[in-house]
C-alpha cells in the first residue's frame, strides 16, 4: 500500500493549476519548472489529467492547461482514481500469496478486513478533500484532515458502532 509518484506529481500539477486561478493557464513548461518535474513527466500528467476529463487544454500564444472545472469541484479521489489506483485493491491478495497459487488466509484473513477498514477511512477523508481545500497552508490543511478523520471513524449511527483512530 502506497501512493505512486504519478499520484503525487498529478495532484501538484492540479495544485499549480488551481493557484493560478480560473482565467490563467500554464504551460507544460510552467508546471514542469514550478514543480522541479521534466518537460516530458509533466507532459504525461496533463495528458493523464486531460484524458481523466480534470484538465483542459487549448493552443496557441495563449494557450494551456486549466483546471476542466472549479477546484472546489474536483476531489482528491476523482483525481486520484485518474492518476493510479486505490491503496487496497481486490486483488492485492491474489498478488502476495507468497509461494502457493493462493493465499492460506484467503478464506478468514484478520489482514485483509484490516486493510479494508484503512480503505474506507481512506476514500471517506479523499471524497471530501477538493483541490480548493489542497490550496491551504500546512497547518489550515493539518487541522482540516484531523477533522475529516474523526468523521470518518465517528460512531456509525445505524450500528452504534463507536471505534475511532488512536
Amino acid at each position: 500500500m502506497h501512493f505512486s509518484a504519478q499520484e503525487e506529481y498529478g495532484l501538484r500539477c492540479l495544485l499549480r493549476l488551481a493557484s493560478a486561478g480560473p482565467d490563467e493557464s500554464k504551460t507544460i513548461s510552467e508546471i514542469s519548472q514550478a514543480e522541479g518535474i521534466s518537460v516530458p513527466y509533466a507532459a504525461k500528467m496533463m495528458r493523464t489529467l486531460r484524458s481523466g476529463e480534470l484538465v483542459t487544454s487549448a493552443r496557441g500564444h495563449a494557450g494551456g492547461y486549466r483546471l476542466a472545472r472549479p477546484a472546489n469541484a474536483i476531489t482528491v479521489s476523482e483525481a486520484l482514481s485518474v492518476l493510479g489506483s486505490p491503496l487496497f485493491a481486490g486483488e492485492f491478495c491474489d498478488k502476495h500469496s507468497g509461494n502457493e497459487d493462493t493465499c492460506t488466509h484467503s478464506i478468514d484473513c484478520s489482514i485483509r478486513s484490516l486493510w479494508r477498514g484503512v480503505q474506507l477511512v481512506v476514500d471517506k477523508v479523499l471524497s471530501r478533500t477538493t483541490v480548493q481545500d489542497l490550496l491551504k497552508q500546512e497547518p489550515q490543511m493539518d487541522g482540516f484532515v484531523n477533522n475529516l478523520v474523526l468523521l470518518a471513524t465517528a460512531s456509525d449511527p445505524a450500528t452504534g458502532d463507536a471505534r475511532r483512530l488512536g
